[in-house]
């Protein structure tokens, strides 16, 4: 994230991020640009730090990309969050991401199973030989002229999972330059009446790459959960304008 994003970016209340809450857990939808928990330097604002000030023994039970918008659970006690973690743990938690990509992509139950070796400091890499053991399958649900919204069902937990995973079928999510995915504007979409005023540089429509955790699905203790997170505003507004001027 870029540091006028930080200054920019304004952060809702931690009770206005709720969509689901009992005695045992805390659903939220995260807001891009907020880290899931705390940094090495430990100065931002993150979910783990409010949810603690919220419920005093709250511990966040997986983790988010800063930029990645969507859904985090939230244990309110020691028992639960084991008990979620060992979900987590032998991949019994189903897991829904949607993606806007670069491109026309035809994914029918593509299933990516290529091992990830994560080199620390935030460097994967895709690695036969070394690398963990992960697996995500790719649906496509719209397409565009020149972009594709796919579904993403993460079977393993790896970092930058989807995102390298997308890359290696030349689909990099759009804005994730990490992975060579490029920004959407407006003056490529919309080619008539679309004009910037003098000595304006043009912004991305989306100031993130565009990944957001749709949905997730679990039991514990026989009790079943499923939740569904709506998109952020950056996300809406981008499938918004494809849609009128890209489809």
């Amino acid at each position: 994230m870029q540091d006028n994003e930080n200054r920019l970016f304004k952060f809702p209340k931690f009770k206005d991020l709720i969509i689901f809450e009992d005695d045992n857990l805390i659903v939220v939808n995260k807001p891009p640009f907020v880290a899931s928990l705390d940094d090495r330097s430990g100065g931002e604002v993150n979910i783990l730090r409010l949810a603690k000030k919220y419920h005093a023994d709250a511990q966040v039970c997986h983790r988010l990309d800063k930029e990645t918008s969507g859904i985090l659970l939230i244990a309110k006690n020691p028992e639960t969050y084991r008990l979620v973690s060992i979900e987590f743990e032998r991949r019994r938690v189903t897991k829904i991401y949607h993606a806007i990509i670069g491109g026309t992509h035809t994914f029918d139950n593509l299933t990516v199973d290529l091992p990830i070796l994560n080199q620390g400091n935030k460097n994967v890499s895709i690695d036969r030989a070394n690398g963990k053991a992960a697996e995500t399958i790719f649906n496509s649900l719209q397409y565009f002229q020149h972009y594709t919204l796919v579904e993403c069902r993460p079977v393993t937990g790896r970092m930058h999972q989807i995102r390298i995973h997308l890359a290696t079928q030349h689909a990099a999510i759009v804005g994730d330059s990490m992975y060579r995915g490029k920004p959407v504007f407006l003056s490529q979409i919309k080619k008539r009446g679309f004009s910037l005023g003098k000595g304006e540089e043009e912004q991305p429509i989306m100031k993130r790459f565009a990944l957001h955790a749709k949905a997730l699905a679990f039991s514990i203790d026989g009790k079943e959960y499923e939740f569904e997170a709506e998109y952020p505003k950056d996300f809406a507004t981008l499938l918004k304008l494809l849609n009128k001027f890209d489809s």
